[in-house]
């Protein structure tokens, strides 16, 4: 399976993906507290009691299946303000029923525009400043379609006003996201090997 690396602005982003135990836990607690906050709202429901504490033990074990996810998953959150920003990219395969799920979401010609990628080429992207649902948070979501996988990049931010100052930092993250894969060669006499050594 392929996975992703991206040349992140480390002065914007946090990497949520490499941070472990003690390092990046302010920021990993913010951003999994945001997202937790949105997605109850976005339900309906009011808010938890023990949200904090929930968002703690969230923050603790979201690096290690991170980590468990090889690559295919990574995270970041804005440095300045990590409950503001928080942008999710992932690789998956491109099965029948992912294709099926992709082509379900609802989206309108004025949201989604080309988007270039450095080393994936050309994509999609689907800007949704201002969901008509008040309590649905803006977001922006990049994808890459590679014939076998799927490359997508969500950002989600949890402030309406804010989201355009940040929204060019997020397409200069997507666009750095790139495809690596270890390929296995076999002895071969058409094979040149080179000791790394």
């Amino acid at each position: 399976m392929p996975r992703l690396q991206a040349d992140a602005d480390r002065s914007r982003w946090v990497p949520v993906t490499e941070s472990l135990g003690l390092r990046g836990r302010r920021h990993r607690r913010a951003a999994i507290g945001m997202l937790l906050q949105q997605a109850t709202g976005a339900f309906g429901a009011p808010s938890l009691p023990g949200g904090g504490l929930s968002a703690w033990a969230m923050s603790q074990a979201v690096p290690f299946l991170m980590r468990r996810a090889a690559g295919r998953v990574l995270a970041w959150v804005w440095r300045d303000d990590p409950e503001l920003v928080v942008v999710v990219a992932q690789v998956q395969q491109a099965t029948p029923q992912v294709r099926l799920a992709r082509s379900a979401i609802p989206k309108r010609p004025e949201d989604t525009e080309a988007f270039q990628g450095t080393y994936l080429g050309r994509g999609e992207k689907m800007t949704v400043p201002l969901p008509a649902d008040g309590r649905t948070p803006p977001f922006a979501t990049y994808t890459w379609d590679l014939g076998p996988h799927l490359v997508s990049v969500t950002a989600v931010c949890s402030d309406r006003e804010r989201f355009g100052t940040v929204i060019g930092d997020v397409d200069a993250l997507a666009r750095g996201i790139r495809v690596v894969d270890d390929l296995m060669i076999g002895d071969a006499p058409t094979v040149l090997r080179i000791d790394p050594a």
